[in-house]
């Protein structure tokens, strides 16, 4: 034992070490490669669609959606290199062996929950610099079909407000509050549910709680004409932050990102909760690696020469599987307000760290 206590051997715990990181990241890139090429088979052909995209644009994509991959499939890839390592100490008589130099269960799972834990910190660090920021480019990509990006300078693009019943659509916003500038502006106006005109303008700028736009035309629905209106008011009552925060995607947002714009939705008095839900996942979703080894754990004990070995792995996944199950029902009740955001994040890794426990106890007795 370490001077810890807490540990097998040093010897013995960087051999588990090593086995699980192995198994974990062996998995991870079979799933990556495998999960790249089927994806590739369904975008190849929207990629090639653009004229002047060639491999140089295939090779982009699979850049940008291959740490997607990586980040969603890392816990199930965890989960699996945990089974494994367990399984096959199991069916070698190690972890008896262990057990018998009198090793409790939690000390045999240190070495595991330990690398689990590391591995959580790299999947937070990978996530939050690498991950966000390939899944902003690749959003802003798929949404101009694949055509070569423009240069992102901050600015917001196809915005949507409602206004008194009316649609907004703006395609570029640059600035923020009283000096926001909009541009290429289509402005859907309603009566009593229906549509009744449609209102463009090349430019618009705040005026006092509304919006004037300038060389606006109107088409009429009944009448099918279209006729100049001139510089005209629109967006009675619509804030600036409507415009400018109309849309924070947590998923291409860093974890300091994230917090800056649910703070700048608090103080526009705008509703923050699914975003702090997502804001605590960035925490809990990369610290389930160090749950798995826990979920997986029921495969390392019991002799394995009895025959339910099987079973045991099988209940580990079982574990594992429900643990995801969970947490995307618990975001989802986040989202929808039924949970608090605290809540929707942090629920189901407590509740199945203390499933987890149980587990162990009752398998060790």
């Amino acid at each position: 034992m370490n001077l810890t206590g807490l540990f097998p051997s040093p010897t013995m715990s960087l051999y588990m070490a090593r086995l699980f990181v192995f198994r974990t990241f062996a998995l991870l890139g079979a799933l990556v490669l495998v999960l790249t090429s089927l994806d590739l088979l369904t975008e190849s052909a929207a990629i090639l669609a653009h004229p002047g995209n060639g491999n140089g644009e295939i090779l982009r994509y699979v850049t940008l959606r291959v740490p997607q991959i990586m980040q969603t499939f890392l816990p199930y890839s965890v989960l699996g290199g945990a089974i494994f390592t367990l399984a096959q100490l199991n069916q070698n008589s190690e972890i008896i062996a262990l057990k018998s130099g009198g090793l409790s269960a939690h000390q045999v799972l240190a070495p595991l929950m330990l690398s689990g834990l590391v591995v959580a910190g790299l999947s937070f660090l990978f996530n939050d610099r690498i991950v966000s920021r390939a899944t902003a480019t690749l959003e802003q990509w798929k949404k101009v079909e694949y055509a070569p990006l423009p240069v992102d300078r901050g600015d917001r693009a196809n915005v949507w407000v409602q206004a008194g019943g009316n649609l907004i659509n703006v395609q570029q916003i640059k600035g923020k509050g009283d000096a926001a500038q909009l541009y290429d502006i289509t402005v859907y106006e309603r009566n009593k549910g229906s549509l009744a005109s449609i209102l463009t303008a090349k430019h618009g700028a705040r005026a006092g709680t509304a919006w004037k736009v300038d060389g606006a035309k109107r088409f009429d629905v009944a009448s099918a004409t279209l006729a100049p209106v001139g510089d005209t008011v629109i967006g009675q009552g619509v804030r600036p932050d409507q415009f400018t925060l109309a849309h924070v995607d947590p998923d291409s947002s860093s974890f300091a990102e994230l917090r800056a714009a649910i703070d700048e939705l608090k103080a526009a008095g705008r509703p923050t909760k699914a975003l702090e839900g997502s804001l605590w996942h960035k925490l809990s979703g990369p610290l389930s690696a160090f749950l798995m080894p826990l979920l997986g754990a029921v495969s390392a004990f019991g002799l394995a020469r009895s025959g339910k070995l099987f079973v045991r792995v099988v209940i580990g996944m079982a574990l594992g599987f429900l643990y995801f199950v969970a947490d995307n029902f618990a975001l989802a009740m986040g989202n929808l307000g039924a949970y608090p955001p605290f809540l929707a994040a942090w629920a189901p890794f407590l509740l199945f760290l203390m499933i987890g426990e149980a587990v162990l106890l009752r398998t060790e007795e």
